[in-house]
């Protein structure tokens, strides 16, 4: 008789079980399809050509989809596996880089990189005073992006003609032939060593290197090529090796040649105006290639890292990486009006916003991009378009797109 009844209440929990998984599913359908309504009314009001989101957790992606179009000509569908570069975000991985380089005892952090280095770089304002890999990770290197860093570094896949080739943007930023490129090598000389035919008075800040933040590309591509010097690799073979393989980010590349171009999404300047297909020589800061679905992989594994559960670095290395590293004296101007900008605080190449938000924000010509996670959920958010925007309605359609996703975030489950 007991065993019968044990029986009978085993089946019934086994049903009561599972039609609370069904009822649980049920509702995340809901959620899912609800939130995909409320963002398919953005995707339709001429704003942004096409754009892809995701919401992910440290076990994995909540949501992701692809709106709108990669090519409106031919009318062809942005997905989750649509692929495009994603500006600054890029940086983050520099970070990761970087401390992988040096728990392998490649380099670091606080080695001068004079010390790596087959040219000098040195502020001339403080010619006795080392720049560190640490300076160059806390945007603190005193190195600022002058005129040369967007005239000679946007380069164009193909040749066009003399029309395309002098897009301007910004009024200082042109589109160079594939064929007038020079090496990551010679670009950083050229643009720091002191008189290169591109360095500038505007090349070195008056701040002495490690004290005032001041957000710098080409203190970033520095980092990478310091890193090459120091490992004997180049900064896409060791990045592909240390974070791509490991995390199955299988879409995703620095340049055209490491990725599915037939996945790759054309660029707008504006929703009719397209835009040529362009590269970077200084592509460690801006030009990472990747889809909502690789990214999402990549910001689960950093929530697990913030957590000491990662996987591509040890639990001290990912403590330094998102350990805040400045202070309130180091900034000028510091921001602490938008909680999704990066430029409140930093780690090893990762931002921080007013409220504690942690990630990064891009922007390049047709691309617009903003990845965060909030540490005290260990929730993060995930927004690329192909489209650039400098007005209002621009900024209050993309940060509508993010908070639609923060509102639903909670209610789903892996």
């Amino acid at each position: 008789m007991l065993r019968t009844v044990i029986v009978i209440i085993f089946i019934l929990t086994l049903a009561c079980c599972k039609n609370s998984g069904q009822k649980k599913q049920t509702d995340n359908t809901l959620q899912i399809d609800s939130l995909t309504n409320e963002i398919n009314a953005d995707s339709t009001n001429g704003v942004f050509n096409g754009f892809a989101v995701s919401i992910v957790n440290d076990q994995g992606t909540l949501y992701q989809k692809g709106f709108g179009f990669a090519d409106i000509e031919n009318q062809k569908k942005y997905t989750d596996s649509t692929i495009q570069n994603i500006a600054s975000i890029s940086k983050t991985f520099v970070g990761l880089a970087l401390l992988k380089a040096q728990e392998l005892g490649k380099l670091k952090l606080d080695d001068p990189i004079n010390k790596y280095l087959p040219f000098k770089v040195v502020n001339p304002n403080y010619p006795a005073t080392n720049i560190t890999l640490r300076h160059l990770a806390t945007h603190t290197s005193s190195i600022a992006d002058n005129e040369f860093y967007l005239t000679k570094n946007y380069f164009l896949k193909e040749n066009q003609d003399l029309k395309a080739l002098h897009l301007v943007f910004e009024e200082t930023q042109v589109f160079i032939p594939k064929d007038s490129v020079v090496s990551m090598e010679e670009f950083l000389k050229n643009l720091l060593v002191e008189k290169g035919k591109w360095n500038t008075k505007e090349t070195y800040t008056k701040h002495k290197p490690g004290d005032i933040y001041e957000y710098s590309n080409i203190g970033t591509t520095l980092a990478a090529f310091v890193l090459e010097m120091a490992t004997g690799e180049t900064f896409d073979k060791f990045t592909t090796a240390y974070i791509l393989k490991p995390l199955k980010m299988n879409a995703s590349g620095w340049h055209f040649e490491d990725i599915n171009f037939a996945n790759y999404s054309k660029l707008y300047e504006n929703p009719k105006t397209l835009l040529p297909f362009y590269g970077m020589v200084s592509y460690p800061d801006g030009n990472f290639i990747t889809s909502i679905n690789d990214l999402s992989l990549y910001l689960s594994e950093l929530i697990k890292g913030y957590n000491g559960n990662g996987t591509i670095l040890s639990k001290e290395s990912f403590k330094e990486y998102f350990r805040p590293q400045l202070e309130a004296k180091n900034f000028i101007d510091r921001n602490d009006k938008n909680p999704y900008s990066e430029s409140y605080n930093v780690g090893i190449f990762m931002g921080f916003g007013y409220t504690g938000y942690i990630g990064h924000t891009g922007g390049d010509p047709g691309v617009g991009s903003m990845m965060f996670f909030d540490p005290k959920n260990n929730i993060g958010r995930i927004l690329i378009i192909n489209t650039s925007f400098s007005d209002k309605i621009g900024n209050d359609t993309f940060y509508g797109i993010w908070d639609k996703l923060e509102k639903y975030q909670s209610k789903l489950t892996n």
